[in-house]
């Protein structure tokens, strides 16, 4: 068991590796667009096309793979104004409605991918299966998550927030 923790926590260390890189070179791409426009006066659209593949893919492979379930921001006014068994039934099924739409969208998601063969990035000629292709590993990751805190409000092992309940303990001092 021990050993599927370490390979666990290695697999994220690298994932987060990869978030890095897609961010740094985002950010490098985009200093090379400020300079070719600005300074040498030449228009280059793979630029432009990189940073938003880039964009797309942090943004899914991190929520994916890097994004914590603590991490994720959600709107907890009501969720936590309620009693924790309240709480278990919110967790239950939210998790339950979010698992199902995806298990049902995933077909169409799968023939969306693979039609998207067809076709190619304008300037890096990437073909769009393999820039969408990304989506596919994010909702299967949505529907893990779901189903663990739908598993997690079961057991009674969800989120713990023990709010306090004075008037004068807001949290923006």
């Amino acid at each position: 068991m021990e050993a599927l923790v370490k390979t666990g926590l290695w697999l994220r260390a690298r994932a987060e590796n990869i978030l890095a890189a897609l961010l740094l070179s985002m950010f490098v791409v985009f200093l090379l667009q400020v300079l070719f426009r600005y300074v040498l006066n030449i228009s280059v659209d793979w630029t432009v096309e990189w940073v938003t593949l880039a964009w797309l893919w942090g943004i899914l492979f991190g929520y994916a793979f890097v994004v914590k379930g603590r991490e994720v921001i959600r709107l907890d006014m009501v969720y936590y104004a309620v009693p924790r068994p309240w709480r278990r039934v919110f967790d239950i099924f939210g998790g339950l409605v979010i698992a199902a739409i995806f298990i049902f969208t995933l077909p169409a998601v799968w023939d969306y991918i693979d039609f998207m063969a067809r076709e190619r990035t304008a300037a890096l000629r990437i073909p769009f299966n393999w820039v969408f292709s990304i989506y596919m590993l994010f909702a299967v990751a949505v529907i893990i998550r779901a189903l663990v805190q739908v598993w997690d409000a079961v057991t009674g092992r969800g989120p713990h927030v023990h709010l306090p309940q004075d008037p004068e303990s807001h949290d923006y001092d």
